[in-house]
């Protein structure tokens, strides 16, 4: 199962909509290790100024693995996170995540870069041939 959701949520959510903020508190909750590693990502980019960071530590075990791929797998999970952090958010070999900051100039082009068929085959070692 991807998310642990309480009787509240699912209630919530049988009669209608759930808003944003419930459903990040919920991947923050369910997925720990996924929230460390991209809030972690976007306090990094606004740190840097230049509206770029990446994760490129492979996850510890098959769990934390797992989590990051459920995250960033999921459209509804990316997508409240995205508008979350309020930024565009990236994936390359189960476990590099980008944040992008889609203000800053330049930044659609860093994003369309790093999501190419050319920067995943550049992205490619030996240790990344079980992910």
């Amino acid at each position: 199962m991807s998310l642990t959701v309480d009787d509240r949520l699912m209630e919530t959510a049988m009669r209608g909509e759930v808003d944003d903020a419930s459903f990040v508190a919920c991947v923050r909750a369910s997925l720990p290790y996924a929230w460390e590693v991209i809030s972690g990502v976007v306090e990094r980019m606004r740190d840097g100024g230049d509206g770029f960071a990446d994760n490129r530590t492979p996850p510890p075990d098959e769990r934390a693995r797992g989590e990051l791929l459920r995250a960033l797998a999921s459209d509804a999970m990316r997508g409240a996170l995205e508008r979350h952090f309020g930024v565009r958010l990236a994936f390359q070999n189960c476990h590099r995540v980008a944040a992008f900051d889609p203000r800053t100039e330049g930044g659609a082009e860093r994003y369309d870069r790093f999501v190419s068929p050319r920067a995943q085959i550049l992205n490619q070692s030996p240790e990344l041939v079980d992910c």
